[in-house]
This record gives C-alpha cells, sequence and structure tokens, in this order.
C-alpha cells in the first residue's frame, strides 16, 4: 500500500532527501530506527533502556557486538533534524532510576542520536579503521501511523468503513451516542460548525471509550482524534464520518464541509509525516501491548491483528541494489515485540510470543507483506518483576515478585506503592486458535475473570555507589531486539 500513498511529486522530493542523507552517511555511517507502537505499548521505556544498556555496559549476551567486547564506547550526539523534538532520554532515566516511576507516554514524534564505536569482527575492516555507526532513534506514535491508509480512502469510504467498524459487537455499545447523533443529521443540509462541532465531539468520544482498558482496542483512525496535540480545535479535527453518502456533496452542504475537512487532514497533518519520517526509515519496531488485548477477549484480539495488518501496509519494505538505494531507502527489518513480558512467569513466554508470532504472520499475509524480515520476540525493556514460587496446599505455584504502584488492587487489597508482593498471574491458553476466535467460548468482553491478573508495577530498585548506579536496568530479551535490528551493522 506504501507506494500508493504518494504522488510523483512526493516521490521526487523523497528521491532527493535520501541521495542528501547517503551522501552524508559515506563519511558518517547512519541507520535510522523507528520506534512505534499503540499507546502504553511501552516505546519510551524501550528507548531508555535500550541506551542505558549501551552507554553504561548493560548485561547483553545475545548482543553479539557487546558480547565479543567489540564496542569501546556508546554516547549521544546532536540528532540531525534540528525541527524535530528531541526525546529526552535523562528526564526519562530520572524518572525510572531516581523516581522508580514510569515516565509519561509519547504524545508527538521525538528523536535521539545514539553513537556506536565498535571494532569490526572482520579483520579485514580492522586494518583501515575502528567502526563507528550512529542509530538515529524515532519514536511516534502508532496511532499516527494507523492514518496513512487514509491517504488511499475516499471520505465516503472512510465513513463507509468507521460505521461498518463501530457495529461490531465488541464498539456496538460504545459507538451507540455517536451513531445516534449522526442518525439526526441530514448530510445535505447546510454546513453548520455547531453540528460538524457535536458530531466530531461525540465520534472522538466514541474512539476514546474502544481505546480504554476494559476493550482495549487499537484500530481507531484518525489518530489526531486520540492525540490532537496542537491541532485541538481546528478545523482539520472538526469532522465525523457520516452516513448514507451516495451521491456527489452539494456546496456548502454539511457533507461538503466534512470532506473538505478530511481532505486537509490528508494533505496537511497525515502526508507530511509519511513523507518527512516514515520514508527515512531503514529498520523498526513495532510494540504491542498483548496482554491487555488478550485480557478483553478475541474481539481486543482481532482488532489488534487489524491494526498490525494496517500498520505493516504502511511500510516501504525490501532490499535495493547501490543504486536504487542512493534514492529510496527501504525498512528490511521489523521487529513486532510483545512487550510487558515481565508480567508473566517464563513458562508462559513462548505462549505469548506464539500468539504474537501468529499475529504478525496473519497480517504479513493479509498486508501482502514482501522484502522484509520480519521477527517477533516476547520482551520487557525493564524488568520490574523477578520469579518465585508459593505453596499452596499441596500445589507450588509460580509467581512474578514487585511493587504494584500505589493504588492497584489485588483480590481487595490496595498497595501503597512501596510493599512487594507475589502474585500469581495466570496462565495464557494453550491453543492460539482460541484466542483469535471471537465466536468461541473464551470470549471475554463482558467477562469479570480475566485470563491474566494484571498488575502494574513500579520500576525495579537498583543498587548504587557513590559513582552512580551499579547497575544497568534490568531487562528481558532487549538483547534479543537489539541484535535483530542493529546486529548486522555492527559485524
Amino acid at each position: 500500500m506504501a507506494s500508493s500513498l504518494t504522488t510523483f511529486t512526493d516521490e521526487a522530493r523523497i528521491a532527493l532527501d535520501t541521495l542528501s542523507g547517503r551522501a552524508t552517511g559515506l563519511f558518517s555511517p547512519s541507520l535510522r530506527l523507528g520506534v512505534t507502537g499503540l499507546s502504553r505499548a511501552g516505546k519510551t521505556v524501550f528507548i531508555s533502556a535500550l541506551v542505558h544498556n549501551l552507554i553504561h555496559g548493560g548485561r547483553l549476551p545475545l548482543f553479539e557486538a557487546q558480547k565479543s567486547g567489540r564496542i569501546s564506547r556508546a554516547f549521544l550526539e546532536e540528532q540531525p533534524d534540528d525541527a524535530v523534538p528531541r526525546f529526552q532520554y535523562e528526564d526519562h532515566i530520572a524518572a525510572l532510576v531516581n523516581d522508580r516511576a514510569w515516565p509519561d507516554s509519547t504524545r508527538a514524534i521525538s528523536e535521539l542520536r545514539l553513537t556506536i564505536e565498535y571494532e569490526s569482527a572482520s579483520g579485514w575492516s580492522r586494518m583501515f579503521s575502528s567502526g563507528k555507526l550512529s542509530v538515529d532513534i524515532v519514536d511516534y506514535p502508532g496511532e499516527w501511523l494507523l492514518d496513512l491508509p487514509l491517504l488511499g480512502k475516499s471520505f465516503a469510504d472512510f465513513s463507509r468503513e468507521a460505521f461498518e467498524m463501530a457495529a461490531l459487537p465488541v464498539r456496538e455499545d460504545l459507538s451507540r451516542a455517536w451513531r445516534a447523533i449522526s442518525a439526526e443529521i441530514d448530510p445535505n443540509a447546510d454546513a453548520d460548525e455547531m453540528t460538524a462541532r457535536r458530531l466530531a465531539e461525540s465520534f472522538a468520544a466514541y474512539l476514546k471509550a474502544c481505546k480504554l482498558d476494559e476493550r482495549a482496542l487499537s484500530t481507531l483512525p484518525p489518530g489526531r482524534f486520540l492525540m490532537p496535540g496542537d491541532l485541538e480545535g481546528s478545523p482539520a479535527l472538526t469532522f465525523a464520518p457520516l452516513a448514507g453518502l451516495d451521491r456527489r456533496p452539494r456546496p456548502g452542504s454539511l457533507h461538503a464541509m466534512m470532506e473538505r475537512r478530511y481532505e486537509a487532514y490528508k494533505t496537511h497533518v497525515v502526508k507530511p509525516f509519511f513523507r518527512e519520517h516514515i520514508t527515512r526509515l531503514d529498520r523498526q519496531i513495532v510494540l504491542i501491548d498483548a496482554m491487555q488485548a488478550l485480557n478483553a477477549g478475541p474481539g481486543a484480539m482481532a482488532d489488534l491483528e487489524r491494526a498490525v495488518t494496517e500498520i505493516l501496509s504502511c511500510f516501504r519494505p525490501g532490499r535495493g541494489s547501490f543504486l536504487t538505494d542512493l534514492f529510496s531507502r527501504r525498512i528490511d527489518r521489523i521487529l513486532v515485540a510483545a512487550t510487558k513480558a515481565d508480567h508473566l512467569h517464563h513458562e508462559s513466554h513462548d505462549r505469548l510470543q506464539a500468539i504474537v508470532r501468529r499475529l504478525a504472520d496473519r497480517a504479513v499475509a493479509r498486508a501482502n507483506f514482501t522484502g522484509a524480515d520480519v521477527d517477533v520476540v516476547a520482551m520487557a525493556a525493564v524488568r520490574a518483576t523477578r520469579e518465585g514460587t508459593v505453596k499452596q496446599s499441596r500445589e507450588t505455584l509460580p509467581v512474578i515478585i514487585g511493587t504494584p504502584i500505589a493504588g492497584e488492587t489485588i483480590n481487595g487489597e490496595t498497595f501503597d506503592g512501596k510493599t512487594e508482593t507475589a502474585v500469581f498471574p495466570g496462565d495464557l491458553p494453550e491453543k492460539i486458535d482460541a484466542v483469535f476466535d471471537i465466536s468461541g467460548p473464551d470470549h471475554r468482553q463482558d467477562s469479570t475473570d480475566p485470563a491474566i491478573r494484571f498488575v502494574r508495577f513500579r520500576p525495579p530498585k537498583l543498587e548504587r555507589t557513590a559513582e552512580g548506579v551499579t547497575l544497568s536496568l534490568p531487562h528481558i530479551r532487549l538483547d534479543r531486539a537489539l541484535q535483530f535490528l542493529i546486529g548486522d551493522h555492527l559485524a
């Protein structure tokens, strides 16, 4: 789908930008790593932990360059894009390490340059110079990425699909108020600002309700309705789908107003984001909170699969020749990572990874996605728990041990944010098909007995010396993610 998102003029501009970047890269090799995911998947924590472990020499046994001692140092440098906000690494690490608090979520795009000096594994390469790679980490909300398919859809297409999605069983009750307001509106009536605002606000309220933990839905475009930023209140965000659009809009009608604003949203918000950021990526990690969707039931899992499919369809995958690479970047490796693996005992990690593998494989097939390596991993960029066992009657249960965030409740007990506790998190389903079967008995949309006891834990307490932190942030499989995403560039 990515090729249909740009015009000839866009492609010419992309080619010029890429050629300029490649020329600079001849003297200073760089790799642009995109980090995305739907909100609360852990993008900010992932980037902070990645940088912290590399700068402080963390334990990364599956990251070959680190394990073999070939990395001499890693450090932060000024980013190449002055117009993009800097990822506030220092603030996020202070929150994690000093305050034991999770940093604020990603609300907009940001960037950070991490430079790695290393010794090549090739004796031939070592004869000429030591290696140096600048990794430009680009952090952006997955909700914005889910807007990209809108570029190929008319307002009528967008409206029809929005109402079809709203009628799904997992959404029907949440969308009822918005659909009731829409049913009262005549699209051919004269354009009216108050009517437009009323529709846009009710549509946005429906999208926000879908996002809450109880449903944990993922496919919720337009993304800026959830994260408006400085566009809040602008005409480009004051529109909504309309029902019964079977003809061209009458000039001056509500239909014409909504269609014009929808097209403005695509032109001024969606397209620049794709052209200026997505087309410049070399590698990509997509973080997903699969456990929240699992808890919400098969409807949420099906919606998550739909979201991953749409995300993959927006990338520009593939490997080019030396000549084509001069003018066009392609993403040749994508990692789909299920986060918060520390909320499960390790005995369930294989099941979580198998579920995500199934989700990714189906998404790749549906997106008709070829030309890039896609892998999956169950990970925790910062491990907030440790494992243990407890005896209950004659049975020994595997548990996770950590400090629940203040206000978390387990079996009627509310925690103060200081007390450690052991939690039996539950088991993931053995049969993967049941996870995606909306008609099956495991559909838990209205259940009060979740499959996983999902408790929010505080970040771990790190030991200190007079010189500072003695240990880097603990993790689960962050090293495997690093090896897949950048390991070959440090060979």
